[in-house]
């Protein structure tokens, strides 16, 4: 049985810089497992949609609200995610599963994430407390500088919520604040193998570059609230409807495949939280 648990140093590094990663939170059967799943996933392939960056390149992602009993879901329910974004979290209410994202950067063609804070999309959300908000991403493909790996600005998420606009199909920070936060904060590149975890506070700056490279870069992105942070301007209720933990065990153990229909995925014609 796993009894992964987050340090207290740990803990101390996240309030200090905003985030942490965990190296190897996944092993190397249960990123191939993914793998496997999310390269051969019909639902995966219909749901996808494209962002457009300012140069006109995309990034693909699919995006669903509701977790089911499918490789991805028993992840983001798993008990060592639940657990970690807990302790991390401020607040003491129930974790509810916001939305979670297969985010896919092909070789070539994956296009740039613009600097941004995820409030800053939230925010029109009409969530309230960004503090009891966060994201973890998993590396399921090697994520480096050749094919356009996160970069953070460490600490930046004591800086509140920055005024955002549109960058392409994009939300993005002011350029401003940004610049003035890198003058005294560190720009840190987020390089992770696969199984290598990031969690990072909703009010992180952050962006990515275009994936140049020859290799794709593949993440899921698992964003988290507390019960008690209702947001009064969205659609998905997942976000306020406390999640049933299950093993860490189970996601090799369970005999399951690509996502459920039922998993209430996000149409970039009906996005609203995405604008």
């Amino acid at each position: 049985m796993s009894t992964f648990q987050l340090t207290a140093q740990q803990i101390a590094n996240y309030n200090r810089d905003g985030y942490i990663i965990v190296p190897n939170f996944l092993n190397r059967d249960e990123v191939g497992k993914l793998y496997a799943i999310a390269t051969g996933d019909d639902a995966v392939k219909k749901h996808a949609f494209d962002l457009n960056d300012q140069s006109g390149k995309k990034t693909k992602l699919t995006l669903w609200y509701t977790p089911g009993n499918d490789a991805y879901g028993l992840l983001t329910k798993s008990r060592r995610m639940v657990e970690s974004v807990d302790r991390l979290m401020d607040g003491d209410a129930a974790v509810c599963h916001f939305h979670s994202k297969l985010m896919q950067k092909e070789p070539r063609v994956g296009g740039a994430w613009e600097w941004h804070q995820d409030f800053g999309y939230w925010y029109k959300n009409q969530f309230l407390l960004p503090d009891q908000m966060m994201s973890v991403m998993v590396a399921i493909t090697e994520a480096n500088k050749e094919n356009g790996c996160l970069q953070v600005i460490k600490g930046s998420h004591k800086m509140g919520r920055i005024e955002h606009g549109f960058a392409g199909e994009q939300v993005g920070a002011s350029q401003l604040y940004v610049d003035l936060a890198l003058k005294t904060m560190e720009l840190m590149y987020v390089e992770l193998m696969p199984g290598d975890a990031l969690f990072f506070h909703s009010n992180l700056l952050h962006r990515s570059e275009a994936n140049l490279s020859n290799n794709s870069r593949w993440s899921l992105i698992s964003v988290y609230n507390r019960s008690s942070n209702v947001p009064y301007n969205e659609p998905s209720r997942s976000s306020t409807v406390p999640l049933e933990v299950v093993a860490d065990e189970a996601l090799l153990q369970a005999e399951v495949h690509g996502l459920m229909e039922t998993s209430n995925f996000l149409e970039k014609e009906k996005d609203e939280a995405l604008k």
